[in-house]
């Protein structure tokens, strides 16, 4: 089976790291991966085993997601739009693909309707039809009525499939974005997608009884790194543990270069600043603690762990999902929620402090394979397609 993976994000890592993981795991289950990355190179997200084609990058010019702009910051022109559309359409013809996935849209990414239409009305269009599908997160961004309806009739036109990396059980689709109901033909619950886990390491090593502050790529985490060094002094039930915050690679270089002054060993005793760790999941099965945005990946991360938490979810301009995620594990009991609109030391350490001096975040039974249940469906999913059409009287 030969798949053409669409990958675009945006902001942050999370979709990035999500997409290779699902093509990893496309390719160990006999699949050829062939990836179009269309935003910049995240080193989290090797696509190991995929053919990576790497597509002039876009990216939001900020966290209100106001313009796409290229990889020297100027604004998205009709010729970078062309390129990318014709490098796409390329791709296509070389790989002649059995499966299309196409990493969230239409269900967002609505600015790449313009390289993408061209690209699956031309695959739809023809009698080997490929096999369709959005793949998704558990929450999307609510939208108006309007944007609603232009994302249910293009699902409708372009996709066999929607597949949702979530757990019906702790939050169905139709939560976030209520049309669901109407596309419940094409709906796959894939479970949530968490990478593997590492064996723990012995006791005493990095993270153990710590407080780890994290914030994905850090592109839009700064604030909270900010008011977790200011807020260490003022905890009643952490201000004795070692404070382990972890930098994002897309982390402003001037916020950089201040928390790891603000990080000298002379100044703040059992304080560390570091770049983000591959070996984040694994720090948290020692922590303390930890302080974090409500991001997809590091929410699943925390829950995969088991230790206590407290979430400031991203909620800039009209982001509502990372709230709506921290909201419903706060809800059950999970972890802590402080808003990111007004976070100050204070209230940020009366977060923790809350988190410390409650009880344990009980159990969440969730399925977690996420990656290799999304290669199952689309294999057989593709397989059946193929059984079907390569059978002469069938008349497709």
């Amino acid at each position: 089976m030969r798949v053409l993976f669409w990958v675009q994000h945006l902001l942050g890592i999370g979709h990035a790291r999500r997409a290779s993981l699902i093509a990893e795991a496309l390719v160990a289950a006999g699949a050829e991966v062939a990836v179009a990355q269309g935003g910049h190179p995240v080193a989290s997200a090797r696509f190991r085993g995929a053919d990576v084609v790497q597509l002039p990058p876009l990216r939001s010019a900020d966290a209100a997601f106001s313009a796409l702009i290229d990889s020297a910051g100027r604004p998205a022109g009709e010729a970078l739009w062309a390129e990318r559309t014709e490098r796409l359409a390329a791709m296509a013809r070389r790989v002649r693909p059995d499966i299309v996935l196409l990493e969230t849209f239409p269900f967002g990414r609505r600015a790449f309707r313009a390289e993408l239409a061209p690209l699956l009305d031309g695959l739809t269009a023809g009698r080997e039809r490929p096999l369709v599908a959005s793949s998704l997160r558990d929450i999307l961004v609510r939208h108006d009525a309007k944007k609603d309806a232009w994302i249910t009739r293009h699902a409708r036109r372009w996709c066999d499939l929607v597949l949702v990396h979530g757990d019906p059980r702790l939050l169905p689709l139709e939560a976030s974005f209520p049309p669901a109901v109407e596309l419940a033909e094409r709906i796959r619950y894939t479970g949530y997608v968490v990478p593997p886990r590492a064996a723990a390491a012995v006791p005493g090593a990095d993270g153990t009884d710590e407080v780890v502050v994290s914030v994905g790529g850090g592109a839009v985490g700064a604030g909270v790194l900010r008011a977790a060094v200011a807020a260490r002094p003022l905890s009643r039930m952490a201000a004795d543990a070692r404070w382990r915050l972890l930098l994002g690679p897309d982390l402003a270089d001037a916020e950089r270069a201040a928390l790891m002054a603000a990080a000298h060993p002379g100044l703040v005793p059992d304080l560390v600043v570091e770049p983000a760790r591959p070996d984040f999941p694994e720090l948290l099965t020692r922590c303390r603690l930890s302080v974090s945005q409500a991001g997809y990946n590091t929410v699943m991360d925390v829950i995969a762990a088991g230790c206590r938490a407290v979430l400031v979810p991203f909620a800039h301009g009209r982001e509502t999902e990372q709230t709506d995620r921290a909201t419903l594990l706060a809800d059950r009991g999970h972890v802590r929620v402080t808003a990111e609109a007004g976070l100050t030391p204070e209230r940020l350490a009366a977060a923790i402090d809350a988190a410390l001096s409650g009880p344990p975040p009980p159990p969440l039974d969730l399925a977690t394979d996420g990656a290799e249940a999304t290669a199952r469906i689309l294999l057989e999913a593709a397989g059946r397609r193929r059984g079907v059409s390569d059978d002469p009287a069938s008349g497709l």
